[in-house]
């Protein structure tokens, strides 16, 4: 995958295969501690011990689609290119956990992508789930809630262009 916003897509996507109903992505980016992390939580049906240790091969998939699983191993790749590593935690259902850790100023570190267009697919993909997604940067934060938005606005009113505006203004104070 050519940047980071496609891997936290797919294993987004995997989330809600699991059963999530609420999936909190958070990025943050130390530069004065040179680190760029990127984590994943839901509230799906989780994995066993067993289902964890083999999540990162990939010719290991829960799917009957395919035979192989490559999203987390390709990760993992990508992180361990970059000086750092991916780590999963799960319980069977309570949910999963997973952190990919990046040096940021690293050659080979992936780009992030456009987080607005992925948050956009999957709010408009998944009006059903609650999204929450928190970006900091040093001393700078933004934050996005679907659950804030249900109470005040129904996001289905909202066009694909207005919501692909209002998501990438907020983005852009970040950067």
């Amino acid at each position: 995958m050519e940047d980071l916003s496609l891997h936290i897509l797919d294993i987004v996507e995997n989330s809600i295969d699991a059963g999530a109903k609420r999936i909190q992505i958070e990025i943050c980016e130390d530069l004065k501690h040179d680190l760029l992390s990127i984590e994943i939580r839901d509230d799906g049906k989780g994995m066993d011990e067993e289902t964890v240790k083999k999540a990162l091969n990939p010719f290991f998939t829960t799917k009957t689609v395919r035979k192989v699983g490559l999203g987390l191993s390709l990760f993992r790749e990508a992180a361990r290119q970059a000086n750092g590593d991916l780590v999963i935690q799960s319980k069977v259902g309570r949910g999963t956990r997973l952190k990919a850790t990046f040096q940021h100023s690293h050659i080979d570190r992936k780009p992030l992508g456009d987080m607005a267009k992925t948050m956009m697919t999957l709010i408009i993909g998944h009006p059903e789930i609650g999204f929450k997604y928190l970006h900091r940067r040093d001393d700078r934060k933004y934050e996005l809630d679907t659950e804030k938005f249900k109470v005040k606005d129904d996001l289905s009113s909202l066009g694909a262009v207005e919501l692909m505006n209002l998501i990438k203004k907020n983005l852009q104070e970040m950067q």
